[in-house]
């Protein structure tokens, strides 16, 4: 059986679109998708928080530092035959004035704690597939929290897939394949979480089967 932890935020946790914080029920989202697409051969591990950035400590919502986490949750969950990693919306958010050099340095410091965790199987490192988040669309709310954000976020797919070639992980743009849903213009509704789902079983089974 091969064994996936998906690290990520919201969209990562299954955050319904327009609600107060509710999430998808797990066949909804992703993550529980993508297990049943993958089937009995897999096993698929959610490990997703609403607000989480990549390096970066929150001055205003608490023990968001995906960082931090980061080292705990691998060896907690080991051996690992791969870790699903995407971030980096939060870290678009104005109040951390990061410009896109510095949370694609973000991602690519989570990239390399990964490949230096020993949490693979015979203690070697697991697979990476860094997944550069949907772009932020039309924002019916959060317009202040995330001004300068939309833009951020078109440029960060070039980046990510420098970090994938330069350290040989495979690298998914999840904007080519699924959009933030309309009644946000942040998270994933239902048919967002499908692609993303069905996008990656291709991926992963291209890999491993």
């Amino acid at each position: 059986m091969y064994t996936i932890l998906c690290f990520g935020d919201y969209n990562t946790f299954g955050y319904i679109t327009g609600s107060n914080g509710e999430r998808y029920e797990r066949e909804i989202r992703w993550t529980g998708r993508l297990q049943k697409l993958l089937g009995s051969d897999f096993y698929i591990i959610e490990e997703g928080l609403g607000g989480r950035t990549t390096v970066w400590d929150d001055p205003i919502e608490e023990d968001k530092n995906g960082a931090k986490y980061l080292m705990p949750c691998l060896q907690s969950h080991k051996p690992l035959d791969m870790v699903v990693l995407m971030l980096g919306t939060n870290d678009a958010k104005a109040r951390f004035s990061l410009p896109v050099c510095d949370i694609a340095a973000g991602l690519e410091n989570l990239v390399r704690r990964i490949l230096g965790s020993k949490v693979g199987r015979g203690g070697g490192a697991p697979d990476v597939l860094l997944v550069c988040p949907v772009r932020i669309g039309r924002l019916t709310d959060w317009q202040d929290m995330l001004a300068g954000a939309k833009e951020k976020m078109e440029r960060l797919p070039a980046e990510c897939e420098k970090i994938a070639s330069a350290y040989g992980i495979d690298f998914l743009d999840a904007g080519t394949i699924a959009k933030a849903s309309d009644l946000d213009g942040v998270h994933l509704d239902e048919e967002g979480h499908a692609q993303l789902a069905a996008k990656l079983c291709e991926i992963i089974k291209r890999k491993y089967c």
